[in-house]
């Protein structure tokens, strides 16, 4: 996976969180529907009663126009809950994709490392370096300072200043600077741009 990619996918994945959010839990829908469906079921037969009993027009048209509001709500609220599962149900597919990405992206960038420490290791078997000598050029190269190595190796840094310059001097470099650019001079390149005068494939230049 491209550094693109890797942004595409915690791109992906904060967006998948984000959007979340927007999405109304169903419990918050569900509840005042069931409660406007038990008032539409409440307030029929309510009417049917008073129907029966030969209540005035008025009040039977009050408590109809009611049931009608109470009815429409709840499948307002009924169809937004639809809608609002089948958003959390999309957004749960692009969570475990965006996840699915940024997993493979760490396993192809610790595939990558490991090239690239192998690399190094062989090429401090070219320079015959020492032990001692390969863990200085290894701190050095993560970009501690000479007092910070001696700290962490428990020497002098007297003693890592000669270990470093025996490393330049066995690997035939300046110095720490172009330590560091020995190995992520190719890394760092940017892609050859394509030549202008390219033959089209298959075809003939004009």
């Amino acid at each position: 996976m491209t550094h693109v990619q890797k942004q595409s996918a915690s791109a992906g994945l904060g967006g998948a969180h984000a959007a979340d959010a927007d999405v109304p839990r169903p419990w918050v829908l569900a509840v005042p529907s069931a409660i406007l469906g038990l008032v539409t079921v409440l307030v029929g037969l309510d009417v049917a009663s008073d129907a029966r009993a030969g209540g005035s027009p008025g009040h039977i048209a009050l408590e109809v126009a009611i049931m009608a509001v109470a009815l429409g709500g709840a499948v307002v609220l009924w169809a937004q809950l639809a809608l609002a599962r089948r958003r959390t149900r999309a957004l749960q597919r692009d969570l475990v994709r965006a996840e699915a990405d940024l997993a493979r992206f760490r396993a192809e960038s610790q595939e990558h490392l490991r090239g690239l420490a192998a690399a190094i290791d062989h090429q401090f078997d070219r320079w015959g370096l020492s032990a001692a000598e390969r863990e200085v050029a290894l701190l050095l190269l993560k970009g501690l300072a000479h007092k910070d190595v001696a700290d962490l190796r428990r020497t002098s840094e007297r003693t890592v200043r000669q270990q470093a310059l025996a490393v330049y001097r066995k690997a035939g470099l300046a110095g720490r600077a172009e330590l560091s650019a020995f190995f992520l001079e190719d890394l760092l390149q940017p892609a050859a741009p394509a030549r202008a005068d390219a033959r089209p494939a298959g075809g003939e230049t004009r």
